[in-house]
């Protein structure tokens, strides 16, 4: 693991993370191109910090997902495990420990659009979430938690595209210096936050064997009736509305074709939550559930 500390323009402390995947070099090069492009710790006219990591420093250079250990299924880990990941995982929580905010990149072998993901919302969380370029927050609190945005506190992350594309990379770059934006931490322009389709995380969809099809894209309503995926073992035809695919990929994984989701509401930006509110704190807003144009707002937990 590397950690590169850089200077902020604002008084919070964040971070963003690449190469938690090896097989997914593109978070990587964000981060370093980031750590040549900000200014040197000390250097920022406030007095927070932005923290830059490259996590899996032997995946990435073996072009591998681990070495022995997913590492984004490995938390909180163990320090004293044999298995590189799993006694990587609470060193990284340690470098990740107090921040305001962090941001883990990822790359898939699924289609477009790019979506951020979180396991609680916190004022943080909105904040990075709309800021963003994205239409979809997939909220993952009802499926794993063992990852890393479900261990480590106000952690986002975000699938910026497809594995191994020029089009990931620039893309994640955007939403990093969004990111940065958002949390003051450069003042090149404004932040601006947008609302954001919520999406919950159902239940993964396994796969058998043989030759696997999937038939619906990313965040496309499946009709009930109509088969999303099926191989030589499965054949998984939904059987009730509003259901929609989250990660879905014939030959991306090994042992799922992905998730099943159901649109929730939309997350609001931190303004229109205060306004909403009235004189509630951005805290006390986040755990109501209101209304806004016919729209209803997810329920918030932290």
């Amino acid at each position: 693991m590397e950690t590169i500390d850089r200077g902020s323009a604002g008084s919070a402390r964040v971070a963003i993370v690449g190469g938690i995947h090896g097989d997914e070099p593109a978070g990587e090069r964000i981060v370093r191109r980031l750590a040549d492009e900000l200014d040197a710790e000390g250097e920022g006219s406030g007095d927070g910090l932005v923290r830059l990591i490259v996590a899996n420093e032997p995946a990435l250079a073996a072009g591998t997902r681990y070495t022995d250990a997913d590492l984004n299924r490995a938390f909180p880990g163990d320090a004293d495990s044999d298995e590189y990941e799993r006694a990587l995982a609470p060193r990284l929580a340690a470098e990740l420990d107090g921040m305001d905010a962090v941001l883990a990149l990822h790359t898939s072998h699924s289609a477009p659009p790019p979506f951020a993901i979180h396991s609680g919302l916190t004022p943080s969380v909105r904040r990075t979430v709309t800021a963003m370029p994205v239409d979809y927050v997939v909220d993952a609190s009802g499926l794993r938690g063992t990852t890393l945005d479900s261990t480590i506190p106000h952690t986002v992350s975000i699938e910026v595209g497809r594995q191994g594309s020029e089009e990931a990379v620039e893309f994640g770059y955007e939403a990093c210096l969004a990111f940065l934006r958002a949390h003051g931490a450069i003042d090149d322009e404004p932040p601006t936050f947008t609302e954001t389709t919520v999406v919950a995380g159902d239940e993964e969809v396994p796969k058998g064997g043989g030759e696997p099809t999937v038939h619906f894209a990313n965040f496309e309503e499946i009709p009930v009736g109509e088969v999303f995926a099926e191989d030589d073992v499965y054949t998984h035809r939904v059987e009730e509305s509003g259901v929609v695919p989250i990660l879905a990929s014939e030959h991306g994984y090994e042992e799922i074709f992905g998730i099943y989701g159901r649109v929730t509401g939309t997350l609001e930006p931190p303004g229109a939550v205060d306004d909403a509110a009235g004189s509630k704190t951005s805290e006390e807003a986040d755990a109501t559930v209101g209304e806004t144009d016919g729209t209803v707002e997810e329920a918030e937990t932290e």
